[in-house]
């Protein structure tokens, strides 16, 4: 059984200030303050003080206030997060990376679906400027806007003044890639584009470009296929693959731009009577969570997603509690090739 304060005075669902807190207890402003921050002062004080301050704020439900507590701060202690969609799996994971430091720093974000609408994503930086975010951290979304707060975003590359980049080495990613297939001795590969919008398209494609020319593999325009949608679904690589497969087999491989897309590919292959990897050998990218338990479990490009957005808050804090200090423009992460079932020799005679 716990006690009640002194008063047998109930709490109401009015607000309880500061004021009325230290006016109920017949002491001042200040007093109530050190008390319930916590502060070094506060030892100074009796311990029957400290007591009935603390019980009369659980009686009373005392909630400082964020915004008063704050201002005396200086700073908010949060961050803006701006993402394109958070069921993507990708940012899923990525957002576990980010969480895990912040709560580890003891920092909040607010966080913000742009879902690429362009007066979405020029409205929110301006809107978590004045909720007091401190930096912000864009997932997969390029900064083509201006602002006072340190910027870092993962998966995008434009190159901006106060924009700190976290990507994926791309080229090492393709690299490994094509010469995981050229040695099971694939040569004709379909090969999947990103949507347009998507940040990381332009150089993931650029760089399978230029690891085909390197390995000596033509890159055929009826074998391309490019993303239309920009669904989470796997019905993005669904479509694109059945239309594929309607103009021709002349293939032994696809490399999908993400494993969802590559989950959508497996399907409609299936559909058409092709065994994965018998008769097709389908790569992704990403290496999501359920990649590994497909069927057949999915050979993949591993991004270090976790680590990425790990990574890219730690900058963003560091770039917050030093805004005078040099800072890094690019930071580049390794890929892994992750070998499973969805890959094996080409099938001899195509």
């Amino acid at each position: 059984m716990t006690n009640k304060p002194e008063t047998s005075v109930s709490p109401n669902t009015k607000r309880t200030s500061l004021r009325d807190l230290a006016d109920y207890l017949g002491v001042s402003q200040t007093t109530v303050s050190l008390v319930l921050n916590n502060a070094p002062q506060a030892k100074n004080l009796t311990a029957e003080t400290r007591r009935r301050v603390l019980e009369a704020a659980k009686w009373h439900n005392y909630r400082p206030s964020y915004f008063a507590r704050n201002l005396a701060k200086g700073r908010s202690e949060s961050i803006g997060v701006m993402a394109p969609d958070h069921s993507d799996p990708y940012f899923a994971v990525v957002m576990g990376g980010v969480e895990k430091y912040l709560v580890k720093k003891r920092y909040l974000y607010f966080t913000s679906c742009h879902y690429w609408l362009p007066e979405l994503m020029d409205e929110y930086p301006r809107l978590l400027l004045d909720r007091g975010a401190e930096g912000l951290l864009l997932l997969g979304t390029n900064a083509y806007f201006d602002s006072p707060l340190p910027i870092v975003a993962v998966s995008a590359h434009k190159e901006r003044p106060g924009v700190t980049n976290v990507i994926l080495d791309h080229a090492l990613s393709a690299q490994l890639v094509l010469q995981h297939l050229y040695e099971f001795g694939h040569r004709k590969i379909a090969f999947m584009q990103g949507h347009e919008h998507t940040t990381d398209s332009e150089f993931r494609w650029e760089a399978t470009v230029a690891a085909a020319r390197e390995f000596g593999i033509q890159i055929r325009p009826e074998l391309t296929m490019k993303l239309e949608s920009d669904s989470c679904s796997p019905s993005v690589g669904y479509g694109p693959v059945k239309r594929l497969i309607s103009r021709t087999r002349d293939f032994t491989a696809i490399f999908c731009f993400n494993d969802t897309a590559a989950m959508g590919a497996i399907r409609a292959l299936k559909e058409a009577g092709l065994q994965v990897p018998g008769d097709v050998s389908v790569v992704g990218f990403d290496d999501v969570i359920s990649a590994g338990f497909q069927v057949p479990s999915l050979t993949t490009v591993r991004q270090p997603m976790a680590k990425m957005g790990q990574v890219a808050s730690k900058i963003l804090l560091e770039r917050i509690a030093q805004p005078d200090k040099p800072y890094v423009t690019e930071v580049v992460m390794e890929p892994q090739l992750i070998i499973r079932e969805s890959t094996g020799p080409a099938k001899a005679g195509i």
